[in-house]
Order: C-alpha cells, then sequence, then structure tokens
C-alpha cells in the first residue's frame, strides 16, 4: 500500500453560504468562486435567472 500524501489546502472563507431547515436538520451549502473570475455573485445569479426563464414553459390557458 502506498502513502498519499494529504492535499494542501489554505483556509478560505467560503464566497457565499446557503442554510436550509428541515425539520430538525439545518443543510448549510458553502460556494467559492475561482480566484481570478471578473464576474461577481450577481452577475451569476442574473445567468441563472435568465437561463430559468428561457427555459420554463407557460401552462396552456
Amino acid at each position: 500500500m502506498t502513502d498519499t500524501p494529504g492535499k494542501t489546502r489554505t483556509t478560505r472563507r467560503p464566497d457565499c453560504v446557503t442554510q436550509l431547515r428541515m425539520g430538525n436538520t439545518v443543510l448549510t451549502v458553502s460556494g467559492y468562486f475561482k480566484q481570478d473570475t471578473t464576474d461577481t455573485a450577481a452577475d451569476k445569479m442574473a445567468k441563472v435567472l435568465e437561463a430559468e426563464s428561457c427555459c420554463q414553459q407557460r401552462p396552456s390557458a
């Protein structure tokens, strides 16, 4: 068996944190953006909303 060296990680705070409570359980999701990106969180969310609005089907009347 070979020893695999652990990954060296720098301590970095997440760029966004979301918590969702489901009963007695709290789910916490931490998000990280690339360090050299030029997009802001608002830019990324705008892209997500635009993509979702294009794909939604309208109910028939």
